[in-house]
């Protein structure tokens, strides 16, 4: 029962306590809105940079340990070779289509560019080469990558999220089954496959988009095209395409697993965590494409014809 304290000379300690809280309270509705404003930023500013270190921490070690556990597995022949295999159809099948519709806009935007460009400089016969090695360079792995990110890591978050939110992941763990082991290798690698299998599509509509375009909507010769590509396209090319292709499997995989697995906070946890994972993804893809392609340049430098 509530007991209520007595009267002193005619006061009442409750009521003043009372009025003290809503006074208290008329202040703060009373606060400026810019006042209020610069409180919450003075406080994310406060609270987003150990925020940051812990995401990107965890998602370091989560990386390590992945790759520490799939060579593992590999060699034992412990891996869960029926997860990856699922994981890799389902992936496929969220990404395929969506990945070759993009790429043929791409392919067609590039060649027009370059062809205006080409036809001011007098020099329509490299239209083809300028072209090509704008899909395989950037394109192909830029467009797999964002599509990945897009489709295939928002629904690995989605997945491993609504596993964490039921209490699936705390019962594995309790039975003594490794969660990286089962749901993040399998899907580590089939990312990593999937990958590399999207920007191989993404070259050959990419460069077969440019090539229609060209010849039959711009009035190329099919020749010069061809020519033009196979003179400036190198192995190499090839090379840091698959390995931006690898690595960019591979940062999908572990934002999404990392997000899906710290995901909180029940149903609205999970949406938030996917919308966390498709944006921290593109954000890092796109600072590693800067470090990938200048760091490439600086290595192998462009030889003249």
């Amino acid at each position: 029962m509530e007991t209520r304290e007595p009267m002193v000379n005619g006061f009442d300690p409750a009521a003043g306590k009372g009025r003290e809280r809503r006074a208290v309270s008329s202040e703060r509705s009373a606060m400026p809105a810019s006042r209020e404003v610069a409180a919450w930023f003075r406080g994310y500013l406060g609270r987003h940079p150990g925020v940051a270190i812990d995401t990107v921490g965890g998602q370091f070690v989560l990386g390590v340990r992945t790759v520490q556990y799939l060579l593992i597995d590999l060699f034992t022949g412990k891996l869960a070779v029926r997860e990856t295999l699922a994981q890799g159809a389902f992936m496929a099948s969220a990404a395929v289509l969506p990945t070759i519709f993009v790429a043929l806009p791409i392919g067609v935007t590039l060649s027009i560019q370059f062809g205006l460009l080409a036809g001011q400089v007098g020099a329509t016969s490299l239209a083809g080469a300028a072209s090509g090695l704008a899909v395989i360079r950037q394109g192909a792995p830029m467009v797999a990558a964002l599509l990945m990110a897009a489709a295939v890591g928002s629904a690995i978050c989605a997945d491993l999220g609504s596993r964490k939110i039921r209490e699936e992941l705390d019962a594995m763990e309790i039975m003594g089954v490794s969660v990286i082991r089962r749901m993040v290798v399998p899907r580590f690698l089939a990312a990593i496959v999937i990958g590399v299998s999207l920007t191989g599509v993404v070259c050959f509509v990419g460069f077969v988009a440019g090539y229609a375009f060209n010849v039959f909507a711009q009035g190329g010769a099919p020749g010069s095209f061809v020519a033009t590509f196979a003179s400036f396209a190198t192995v190499g090319d090839l090379v840091l395409t698959l390995v931006k292709a690898v690595v960019y499997g591979a940062i999908v995989a572990v934002v999404a697993c990392h997000k899906g697995l710290t995901t909180k906070g029940g149903s609205a946890g999970v949406a938030n965590s996917v919308n966390s994972t498709v944006v921290s993804s593109i954000l890092l893809l796109m600072i590693v494409n800067v470090l990938f392609t200048q760091l490439f340049m600086m290595l192998f430098p462009r030889q003249g014809l």
